[in-house]
């Protein structure tokens, strides 16, 4: 492929993206995971604790030699990693799809892998590929799996490049002057034995091999999530984008390598997009529970379930998906904090997931009050109004000029009352919300119902999983 236009068609599919995006649309809901030798730290480093960014960059931001790293992995030893409890939790908390860290940037594989050692299998005392349970428990229970993979950071696997960051992001080393030249100078490496191999070299013999290898022993793959494409080129990112062959119907995203590989889907990160930013694009908000992707012992920022609930309902309300994220301790287990907000929102969906599920952008602008999702089946439409903060007045409000033929509460199918006025409807609700949190009105239409415009759409810049 010579040109950026050829680039762009690269991926070859057996079926039309219609139809290949079709769950994706309709899932709204995924678990991302992020674990690996790094949950061994914990986000401690020499005592101190990581000055900045997630718990999952710890070597690089405090410069961890490279050997030093590896005796770590000695010491994970997950004996309470348990795939078919973390799939279930998924599952009973809504979620249609799992994606988990397959080789984050510390170029450590979950996997068994032939293009290189530094894997869960050869590496630490727990010798055992833990995607292969991950992947039956996802056929178990009906959850597509999905990858991520660091196509290009790597910090152990010689050649893999890695993005500089200074010395004080990690810990008070009293190096850090002489370790900030040496970074500066080599393309933000701080170990010899990280330049022992070309970048070239990294991706033939570790990359692509690792991508095949992903592709080819898990049965089927829904996603591969490629992440910080740094010194990625056209040629490195066309020899992986071949490796898609072998998983012609999968979902890829944004971040292979910019601008020449889409993807599939935009990727905005720890942030919700407003109403019409990404409007007619697929989109994926990536965002933790709390603070940090990897596991980090004095992250204690949790944000509350209601948050997550709304934060779901916003994302579908704005014809997103919602990939909430969860970092297992190191020996396998989640943490409590994450187990009991995934419990709570699978309990608001198990009443409420059909305003969530399949539905569409909303064809309202954004409420103070709550959010509205849709679906048509081409005669009716439904609206689904998440309402967050219940009317004093027992009025609800809403500038709706179609027909309406039905208003329910979705909770218990209660009918309700509805008045047409010059600026749309009024829907007479009970005095007390069902569900503090969010409670759903469905509302059934005659006809298509009519979008109103929003305001300018905004070019996003897609994060890079580095927060």
């Amino acid at each position: 492929m010579g040109t950026s236009t050829g680039l762009l068609y690269a991926q070859v599919n057996h079926l039309p993206d219609s139809v290949r995006m079709k769950w994706w649309e309709e899932a709204r809901f995924g678990m991302f995971i992020h674990w690996g030798v790094y949950a061994q730290f914990g986000g401690v480093y020499k005592g101190h604790e990581q000055a900045r960014g997630g718990a999952e960059w710890i070597m690089n931001r405090s410069k961890i030699p490279v050997d030093e790293y590896q005796a770590m992995a000695k010491q994970f030893n997950p004996i309470a990693y348990n795939p078919d409890e973390w799939v279930r939790m998924a599952k009973d908390a809504g979620m249609k799809y799992l994606i988990i860290t397959a080789k984050h940037h510390d170029g450590f594989a979950l996997f068994e892998t032939k293009a290189s050692k530094w894997n869960m299998v050869d590496a630490t005392p727990y010798g055992k590929d833990v995607l292969k349970p991950l992947a039956e428990a996802c056929r178990k229970y009906g959850l597509k799996l999905g990858f991520y993979y660091s196509q290009a950071q790597d910090w152990n696997n010689p050649g893999g490049s890695a993005a500089r960051k200074l010395m004080r992001e990690g810990w008070p080393n009293p190096d850090s002057t002489r370790i900030d030249d040496y970074t500066l100078a080599h393309h933000g490496h701080w170990d010899p034995k990280q330049e022992t191999a070309s970048f070239s070299d990294y991706i033939k013999n570790v990359s692509v091999p690792q991508v095949k290898e992903l592709l080819s022993n898990y049965g089927d793959i829904a996603v591969l999530w490629w992440d910080t494409p740094t010194n990625m080129t056209d040629e490195a990112a066309n020899m992986l984008q071949e490796q898609l062959a072998l998983q012609p119907n999968i979902i890829t995203n944004d971040r292979l390598k910019r601008p020449n590989f889409p993807g599939d889907t935009k990727t905005p990160e720890q942030k919700i997009p407003d109403w019409s930013e990404l409007e007619g694009k697929h989109w994926e908000t990536c965002m933790t529970m709390n603070g940090t992707w990897g596991y980090r012992t004095s992250d204690h920022k949790w944000k509350s379930a209601e948050t997550l609930i709304r934060n779901l309902v916003d994302i579908a309300s704005k014809g997103g998906n919602y990939l909430l994220n969860v970092g297992p301790k190191p020996d396998g287990s989640f943490p409590q904090e994450s187990i009991e907000r995934l419990a709570v929102i699978g309990k608001w969906m198990k009443t409420n997931s059909e305003a969530i599920y399949a539905t569409k952008s909303s064809p309202l602008q954004p409420f103070e009050w709550g959010r509205c999702t849709l679906k048509e089946d081409g005669k009716r439409t439904y609206l689904y109004v998440s309402v967050f903060d219940w009317p004093k007045n027992g009025i609800v409000e809403l500038p709706i000029e179609n027909k309406v033929l039905k208003a329910s509460l979705l909770a218990n199918n209660q009918v309700l009352k509805v008045k047409s006025n010059a600026n749309g409807i009024q829907i007479a609700v009970p005095e007390q919300a069902i569900d503090s949190v969010a409670t759903v009105i469905k509302i059934e239409v005659a006809g298509k119902f009519k979008r109103e415009k929003g305001p300018g759409a905004k070019n996003m810049k897609t994060g890079a999983l580095d927060e």
